[in-house]
């Protein structure tokens, strides 16, 4: 089902083919294709995904969505490795640090299958997203967000092939430099959103990157806590000309959530996602648990810097959710997790945000 909307409608809407303008971002490629269905933009994130699954997700993209609007994410850091050297990364790991992990396992009796989870297939360097970003820039994807990161090398090929680049940032200053480096939409992130999130709220975030869009002629997306309609009425009085949405899908029968983690998320409140560097090294909101209150204890190391982190927790968290270990296993989730209390699917999201949002638009013209 593809919901339209006169209302919603505008340029962002005419320059990218979608009916709304609603990006939807998820790991799903399931879910991303009927996002974009839908009548949205799906944007898939591929970052932990080889050169090889990206090819074969883009060219089913291609083949399923045809003119329909979509885009790929990918986050490139920078200061990682060179290359794709596990036993490099493994050696710089601390002692105290393996103990503690080792000690996690044994607690929870997590078995060891000698298989790597999503974080340790592979060493997040300069190799593999050199790696991803050659088989995007020969695909027919169209649109390309940089989920941190503006880097040239990745800017300068893609607009030459006619690519919209897309730019999620989180500090005023962090949109300077995307505009300087080319970006073509900047996604204006509050820390409300989930995974890797900066300091500053969505409403003190959104009008401040927007004028710095409005005095470059780039529009601005607003990100961060958009669960409905009446946040895509705030976000447009904001001066944002669309909304980026990743936590509603994790709700929906496409995203294949695993049922034990999908149950945490439904009883959920807003409090209940809580920021942690305890999977990436990096700042990422998830879903509060046995496994971010294990890393806030007091007897607890820092977690490491990306990529360490990453080696050091990857085959653990993969473990962790393949023999269904309930109390560690653990999502990404913005705040936004406290509007949703029952599975759904992506086209019934679709059709509450764009209800929802026309219903808020009418209530404020009755205003004034």
């Amino acid at each position: 089902m593809t919901v339209t909307s006169e209302r919603l409608h505008n340029q962002l809407c005419q320059d990218l083919g979608a009916h709304v303008p609603i990006f939807g971002f998820t790991h799903s490629l399931d879910a991303t294709i009927a996002i974009s269905k839908a009548g949205g933009v799906g944007i898939w994130g591929a970052t932990r995904s080889t050169p090889d699954e990206i090819e074969a997700g883009v060219t089913r993209m291609a083949a399923e969505l045809g003119d329909l609007p979509y885009g790929l994410d990918l986050v490139i850091p920078p200061n990682m490795p060179e290359r794709d050297n596990r036993p490099e990364i493994e050696a710089a790991i601390p002692d105290e640090h393996r103990q503690f992990v080792a000690g996690l396992r044994a607690k929870y009796g997590v078995p060891d299958d000698g298989e790597p989870g999503m974080r340790s297939r592979f060493v997040r360097s300069e190799d593999m997203a050199r790696a991803q970003v050659d088989v995007v820039m020969d695909s027919q994807i169209k649109v390309l967000a940089l989920g941190i990161g503006s880097p040239e090398w990745v800017i300068g090929p893609a607009k030459e092939r006619g690519k919209t680049l897309v730019s999620l940032v989180g500090q005023p200053k962090h949109a300077e430099r995307a505009i300087q480096a080319g970006a073509d939409i900047l996604v204006a992130q509050g820390t409300d959103a989930g995974a890797h999130t900066g300091p500053i709220g969505t409403f003190s975030l959104v009008p401040q990157i927007v004028d710095i869009g409005a005095a470059n002629g780039i529009p601005v997306v607003a990100a961060g806590g958009v669960a409905t309609g009446r946040h895509i009425a705030g976000a447009l009085a904001l001066g944002a000309v669309g909304v980026w949405v990743g936590t509603a899908w994790l709700f929906c029968a496409e995203e294949h959530l695993a049922p034990e983690t999908q149950a945490k998320l439904l009883a959920a409140g807003s409090a209940d996602a809580v920021i942690s560097r305890a999977d990436s090294g990096k700042t990422l909101r998830q879903i509060r648990t046995s496994w971010t209150d294990e890393w806030a204890a007091a007897e607890a190391p820092e977690p490491l810097k990306m990529p360490y982190q990453d080696i050091l927790v990857g085959d653990l968290l993969g473990q962790i959710d393949r023999h269904r270990v309930k109390p560690l296993m653990h999502s990404p989730v913005g705040q936004s997790v406290a509007y949703f209390d029952e599975p759904t699917t992506v086209a019934e999201v679709m059709a509450h945000l764009v209800d929802d949002a026309e219903a808020a638009l009418g209530r404020l013209d009755a205003i004034t």
